[in-house]
């Protein structure tokens, strides 16, 4: 060993410190391996869990200390700027170290709510320290206390034997210097690319399997978090992972999907601009939307799920219920693009955090506002929290009522007041709107369903022990939502409004599948004076949900929404955007998109809500192609406004400034 550290010279410590995270890195993706084993068994895979793990590991550690290494070469010495140099170096051994133990150490929490290792959303959560905080606090406190000991431990003890490994250090002559930066250099660039392809390791060349959990396992999350750090602004384009199709091609294919004739469409510097006539013809109303927070359909007893909803099952027998709605996504993010816009769902992050889209997107908020409706957005949180804010204010709402606005709320958690609160504010504003004799437009956004799932004492029979969990939250969510309607029924403007009760996305959408489609269903209940009741079994997409808003409050447009209107139209499809995977199901087959890999076919079946491989159908691929990439082109390009020109539709269709 003296001699292995004679002749490594000032490498000698990375050399230690590259052993030591290696086995801190593969006892850690064993350990999670274990704990998945079903799922790593499943798809075979052991040995590229392990084998390939390795490799990433190797990358990864030749990335973090490559340009110290060369750093340490060119500039150690026993001279003063060279321990310096020695003392720099000391501290960035230790950081790194601690850095890939804290990521590894918070992976577990963070696939037990996302089933993923952490990616883009944990970046995207670290500029929010409030909510995490208190998420973490009141959620994740084992976790948070593990990683409050352990990292400052580990910090301490690295800073220690780095020293000690700095101690009598060989240096090599100046004239070697040269000759070993460039070997260095050489192996840290090969050992960080890992293959001699003209394109580096990334995930999709080491994946294998059909299970993103376990193929995530592959990683490590210091890598995965690097990557989608890197990626960040890549991703709007969605050609880069799915490949590219011809614009015209990629217009005429979407148009085919669509169903709608050429005499629809209105321009082709807004190619996706189309006339729509509402089936409504009274007195347009006004719309209230409220997302309802991680609410899946497996948490609806209605939809067959667990009892947790008793009031939503009974507005169910009252209004017109969607059985099989699928979200467009994961994030709550996603929900409002496409409940809000209406934009199909991309490998970027939604549109609500983009920064080309945050003023002349469009939005229902926008178009409302330019037929005198007063929009407003109302939420228990801080409203800035994912860009809410920004985005909203920018693309048609007028007002924002948020956490500052509740003067001794009943009860406030980590993400809000809570949903009583919140509701009977959203109620006082629409009792004093209607008194103005203003037509109005609102999203209503709850948030106690959100992990750590805090709520008041005393409101609900709890269906499991401890308090604070999934299911109780949901059943609370539920008991707010049945005294809103209480008080709505009641009211003045109940007669004169439409109510739209949909969630935003699943509490937790995990599973073995590229895209975990059972998931994705969500329910979704419109509401109000003139609403048959009705149980809706038609394959229908959240995208689906504005254009019908509009066509259900008697508001004729011209807008560039992909979605049908489901009361004139039967689309039968649904999109689905899961991480880097995009989903297209149209009755039930359904193609899979993944980033740099041909589509993937499968059949669905509803009744059991299962996934099994089927062939892959050539034109629906095709279709989820144009899907895919049309979100991207229509960001880039600006594509997804409303015209200043003529094509605004008046309530009697015709054209209007």
């Amino acid at each position: 060993m003296t001699r292995l550290k004679q002749w490594l010279g000032p490498l000698w410590p990375f050399f230690c410190f590259l052993l030591l995270n290696l086995v801190l890195l593969g006892f850690s993706r064993l350990a999670l391996a274990l704990w998945q084993a079903e799922r790593v068994t499943g798809a075979n895979g052991w040995g590229p869990v392990l084998l390939q793990g390795l490799r990433v590991d190797l990358s990864t550690l030749c990335w973090l200390f490559g340009v110290p290494a060369v750093l340490t070469l060119l500039l150690a010495g026993k001279h003063g700027p060279g321990r310096a140099w020695l003392w720099l170096m000391r501290v960035w051994l230790t950081a790194g170290t601690g850095l890939l133990l804290l990521l590894e150490l918070a992976t577990p929490a963070f696939i037990n709510t996302y089933d993923l290792r952490p990616n883009r959303l944990f970046i995207e959560y670290l500029i929010y320290p409030k909510e995490v905080f208190g998420m973490l606090l009141q959620g994740h406190l084992p976790a948070l206390v593990l990683v409050s000991l352990l990292v400052p431990a580990a910090l301490w003890a690295g800073w220690r034997w780095s020293g000690r490994l700095c101690q009598h250090l060989a240096m090599p002559a100046w004239y070697w210097r040269p000759v070993l930066v460039l070997l260095v250099l050489a192996l840290g660039l090969l050992g960080g690319r890992s293959t001699l392809g003209h394109r580096g390791l990334n995930p999709a060349l080491v994946a294998f399997s059909t299970d993103p959990l376990v193929n995530g396992l592959v990683l490590n999350s210091a890598y995965s978090v690097g990557f989608a750090a890197k990626q960040l602004g890549k991703e709007e384009n969605a050609a880069s992972l799915y490949g590219r199709m011809e614009q015209s091609e990629l217009l005429n294919t979407l148009r085919r999907a669509q169903g709608r004739p050429d005499s629809d469409y209105l321009s082709a510097e807004l190619p996706s601009l189309t006339r729509n006539t509402a089936s409504y013809r009274g007195k347009p109303k006004n719309l209230v939307i409220i997302l309802e927070e991680s609410l899946g359909a497996r948490f609806v007893g209605t939809l067959g799920g667990l009892p947790l909803t008793p009031e939503f099952d009974k507005l169910a027998r009252k209004g017109w219920l969607f059985e099989q709605l699928y979200a467009t996504g994961t994030r709550s993010v996603r929900g409002i693009e496409a409940v809000v816009t209406g934009f199909t769902p991309t490998p970027a992050r939604a549109v609500v955090k983009l920064d080309k889209s945050q003023t002349g997107f469009f939005t229902l908020a926008q178009l409302l506002n330019q037929r005198g409706y007063h929009t407003r957005f109302i939420y228990g949180g801080e409203s800035h929290f994912d860009n809410m804010a920004s985005f909203f204010l920018g693309n048609g709402f007028e007002h924002i009522v948020d956490q500052r606005d509740f003067e001794a709320p009943a009860f406030e958690g980590a993400w809000g007041v809570s949903d009583e609160d919140l509701l009977v504010r959203a109620h006082q504003e629409f009792e004093q709107l209607h008194r103005q004799g203003k037509p109005f437009f609102s999203l209503v956004f709850s948030s106690s369903n959100h992990d750590p799932f805090e709520f008041p004492d005393g409101r609900i029979e709890l269906y499991e022990q401890p308090k604070q969990t999934r299911n109780n939250a949901a059943k609370y969510a539920d008991y707010a939502l049945g005294r809103f309607f209480e008080l709505a029924r009641q009211s003045d403007y109940w007669q004169d409004t439409l109510f739209l009760v949909v969630a935003d996305h699943d509490s937790r959408t995990y599973g073995p599948e590229l895209v975990p489609v059972a998931h994705f269903r969500v329910p979704a209940l419109l509401l109000g004076e003139g609403i048959a009741p009705r149980r809706d079994e038609r394959l229908v997409s959240q995208i689906d949900l504005p254009p019908t808003l509009l066509s259900l409050i008697g508001i004729d447009s011209d807008n560039p929404m992909l979605g049908r209107d489901l009361t004139q139209f039967s689309p039968n499809r649904a999109l689905m955007q899961f991480d880097k995977n995009f989903a297209l199901l149209r009755d039930d087959h359904m193609v899979v998109l993944q980033p740099e890999r041909e589509p993937l076919g499968f059949q669905y079946d509803v009744a059991r809500q299962q996934l099994t491989s089927a062939p892959v159908d050539a034109e629906l691929a095709q279709q989820a192609q144009a899907y895919a990439l049309w979100g991207s082109l229509a960001y880039q390009q600006g594509l997804y406004r409303l015209p200043a020109g003529p094509f605004l539709a008046g309530r009697d269709g015709a054209g209007v400034r």
